[in-house]
């Protein structure tokens, strides 16, 4: 008989695994912490730092009520599932934590991991792009195959593992959560990485929700063509000189538009405290 894992793997796991290869749930052990070594398919890099502070807060109380998931290695033991639960664990200063072992190979191992963290909601755009794409590139998995995995349809996969596709600047942006999986989708149909930065940075400066992104992306790569087409104004290049010089004073993007007699200059700042540097270097 098949047991499942836990409650977030769900069909998940019949998806990725025969149904003779998942073992059967194993006792319940308390295994030295100093014994477990986190997964390294983990495919999260930040660790909200609130919720595992509130973790930590419930483990120091109540200790860790459902036992994480680890596999034995010549080393240890490996996480296989529960690495949030682990970390409060060392946090809490417990020596111990409750577990159950399975035997897992190392690729079955990588991929149930991937899997359990996959089904979670608080994975930011692009950790769980590049946890796809690790299923698909080091486990030779379709993205039908991914999508039945995860439970998640195949066009949101697609869609995840396009945005690796945009430039660092824009990405770092995503994992900072200064603009969303929609503002990166509207980015995608941007053309040229220099164009979807510059965009990025415009939607994030703005706030721009996503429709107003859709519909701004439309017209965004026109004017750069337009641009291209059309020589240089004497005027315009000195403009552009003045910009880059107001930038380097200013530390921030400087932006003019209007004609001969008229026209507006946009300086652009990101939060309170860089308005009020702002201020204070026009000031003096």
């Amino acid at each position: 008989m098949k047991r499942p894992l836990g409650k977030g793997l769900g069909r998940g796991l019949d998806a990725l695994l025969p149904e003779e290869e998942l073992p059967e749930s194993g006792s319940v052990l308390e295994i030295q912490l100093e014994e477990i070594k986190p997964n390294k398919n983990q495919p999260r890099h930040d660790f909200d730092e609130e919720k595992l502070e509130a973790l930590t807060a419930s483990v120091r109380e109540h200790g860790v009520i459902q036992p994480i998931v680890v596999t034995k290695t010549i080393f240890g033991y490996e996480i296989v599932a529960g690495e949030r639960r682990f970390r409060a664990a060392k946090r809490a200063g417990l020596k111990t934590i409750p577990a159950v072992i399975r035997e897992y190979s190392a690729a079955q191992s990588a991929q149930i991991a991937l899997v359990e963290n996959l089904q979670r909601e608080d994975l930011n755009p692009i950790e769980e792009g590049e946890g796809y794409m690790s299923l698909i590139r080091d486990f030779d998995m379709t993205q039908e195959m991914v999508s039945a995995a995860v439970g998640k349809s195949r066009s949101a996969v697609a869609n995840a593992v396009r945005i690796l596709s945009l430039p660092p600047a824009v990405k770092k942006m995503v994992e900072e959560r200064l603009i969303t999986s929609g503002h990166a989708k509207a980015i995608l149909s941007v053309s040229g990485s220099k164009e979807r930065t510059e965009f990025a940075e415009y939607i994030a400066a703005h706030r721009l929700s996503v429709r107003q992104a859709e519909s701004l992306a439309r017209s965004w790569s026109k004017r750069y063509e337009d641009k291209a087409e059309r020589p240089k104004s004497d005027r315009e290049v000195e403009l552009e000189a003045i910009g880059r010089r107001l930038s380097e004073r200013f530390g921030t993007k400087v932006h003019f538009s209007g004609g001969e007699k008229k026209g507006k200059i946009e300086i652009e700042y990101y939060g309170s405290d860089d308005l009020e540097r702002i201020l204070s270097l026009i000031s003096e």
